[in-house]
């Protein structure tokens, strides 16, 4: 157990080697002390806010459009002009923050890497920490890798990938540090480290300081991050737009105030993101209570669906016409090692950039190195090399896109095969995310935090509502335990008995076990994993 370390107003719980406090400096501290005592109770506020507005949906009430910021949605404006690094986006991959990723990342055929303290990433002490050590060095161009086995090493080529990092959302605590003896927010922990050690090098290189920022609810919550942008820049006495953001839309609120969340970040905002996998989680858990907006199997909720469609059409829109990037979603197929079984994988990944960039976004994510040059082939396509994006394509012939478009009900069954299949996903992932590791892949598909949540969130919501399956069986916590057990099972034979034994499956177990069967739907896996979490 490592002893409390007192550095300035905040105390740490997390061990403090030397290599640790270069990140933690009395100055890093100072900085990130000053965000946490202007900005902390405001966040406490909205997220209480968050709660107050799930109630009114529980209780029967459908988000929407609101009618106060109609004028906003009717004027014209336009955000702050996009700088010139960031107006060519085409593919973009995301990862963890950890080192040999990093390297990979930044070298690929993409134009940029987002290094993720949010949903590839399990908060670790260590891995938060040595995550910004990494960023600074990449930073830096310094950051190298030597295999420990193999002994291979990694360095940057000399033209890397831009990079962005996202921090994680409002709704997380980091538990190994505390003011007043209270855990501060991650995401002021993750911002204030990576601002504080890298806009001095940034800005030598001619680039500001780039995020994503994640799972917005509102527009206060996004005024909340201006302020934040705001307040850093007059601290450091830097000009206006030096911080430069991305904010994904991956909420079902959020969609209603797409306008509003680019108004409220004019001067910092670049573009919105498609969150898509979180987006189908925060559908399920915003209407957990609406029997008619059961969603069926997870591989039958694909972009092409209704309400996919228009979110993704009505945030092209949007942003295109406030002067703003509309990023794409993530492709979570990872390349096969059977050369038939990755054509195939290429042709899906191929299939659904096609429909993302015919749309008219102007980018897109991948999960592997190994898409690269597929997605980018695709997009090649319709952004030719003369050009950096399609803000262009402002699709005013649209129909208006309704609250009913973004809320129609999803068709399609709900099969016994899926509830197994999210089962064994959540068991493995639940498992490597509390043993430090947040991006596994399982069954050919790149799983994070978000896609497990839409595998355990499914089943709570077919329980809640008693969803028949194709087998004939209801969905009760009874079938629930007993497929848990069956499928563990299962999962024990494809990952070894030593793994099983040596790993925490058992725990896994249990934390899945008390998610899907709580009365009351739990918000994110991650936060009764966080307790399990060193």
């Amino acid at each position: 157990m490592t002893e409390p370390a007192q550095i300035g107003d905040m105390t740490f719980l997390g061990k403090l080697s030397p290599a640790y406090q270069e990140i933690l400096t009395p100055e890093a501290v100072a900085f990130l002390t000053e965000l946490v005592r202007e900005f902390q109770p405001r966040l406490e506020q909205l997220l209480a806010e968050r709660v107050k507005r799930q109630t009114a949906f529980d209780e029967g009430q459908l988000p929407g459009f609101l009618p106060e910021t109609k004028e906003i949605r009717e004027s014209d404006w336009k955000v702050s002009p996009i700088p010139q690094d960031l107006q060519d986006r085409r593919i973009e991959i995301t990862g963890p923050v950890d080192r040999k990723m990093i390297i990979n990342a930044l070298n690929a055929n993409v134009k940029v890497f987002m290094a993720d303290f949010e949903d590839s990433q399990s908060p670790t002490w260590e891995g938060v920490i040595e995550g910004q050590i990494n960023l600074r060095d990449a930073n830096l161009r310094t950051i190298e890798y030597t295999h420990p086995t193999l002994g291979k090493k990694y360095t940057l080529k000399d033209d890397p990938a831009l990079l962005i990092a996202r921090v994680r959302g409002l709704h997380l605590l980091e538990k190994h540090v505390q003011h007043q003896q209270q855990s501060i927010p991650a995401s002021l922990f993750d911002f204030a480290l990576y601002f504080f050690h890298n806009w001095q090098v940034r800005k030598q290189q001619g680039t500001g300081v780039y995020y994503y920022i994640p799972k917005l609810q509102s527009h206060h919550e996004a005024a909340w991050w201006s302020d934040v942008f705001k307040y850093t820049e007059s601290r450091f006495q830097l000009p206006e737009g030096t911080i430069r953001v991305t904010a994904l839309i991956e909420t079902l609120p959020a969609v209603f105030e797409m306008n509003e969340i680019l108004f409220a970040l004019r001067e910092h905002i670049v573009g919105l993101n498609c969150g898509r996998w979180d987006y189908i989680f925060s559908y399920i858990k915003t209407l957990r209570n609406h029997a008619d907006r059961v969603l069926p199997d997870r591989q039958k909720v694909t972009m092409d669906q209704p309400f996919l469609s228009a979110y993704s059409r009505l945030l092209i829109k949007t942003c295109h016409r406030r002067g703003a990037l509309a990023m794409g979603g993530m492709a979570a197929l990872i390349p096969a090692k059977n050369e038939m079984a990755n054509a195939r994988v290429l042709q899906k990944v191929r299939e659904d950039k096609d429909l993302e960039a015919r749309n008219g976004h102007d980018g897109t994510w991948i999960a592997h190195p190994g898409l690269a040059d597929t997605a980018l082939d695709v997009f090649n396509q319709f952004i030719p090399e003369d050009k950096p994006n399609q803000l262009h394509v402002l699709r005013d012939d649209d129909p208006e896109i309704t609250e009913g478009d973004l809320l129609v009900p999803c068709p399609g069954e709900c099969s016994e095969r899926g509830m197994r299949n999210n089962i064994r996903v959540a068991i493995q992932y639940i498992e490597a995310w509390i043993n430090g590791n947040g991006c596994v892949p399982i069954y050919g598909l790149m799983e994070d935090a978000a896609t497990a949540e839409i595998a355990r969130t499914s089943i709570w919501q077919w329980i809640r509502h008693g969803r028949k399956l194709d087998s004939g069986k209801t969905v009760t916590v009874a079938l629930f335990r007993e497929m848990l057990q069956e499928e563990s099972l299962v999962v024990r034979q494809e990952v070894g008995e030593v793994h099983w034994e040596t790993g925490k499956f058992e725990l896994a177990m249990k934390i899945l076990d008390e998610i899907t069967t709580s009365e009351s739907l739990v918000d994110f896996l991650t936060l009764p994993a966080y307790n399990h979490l060193n």
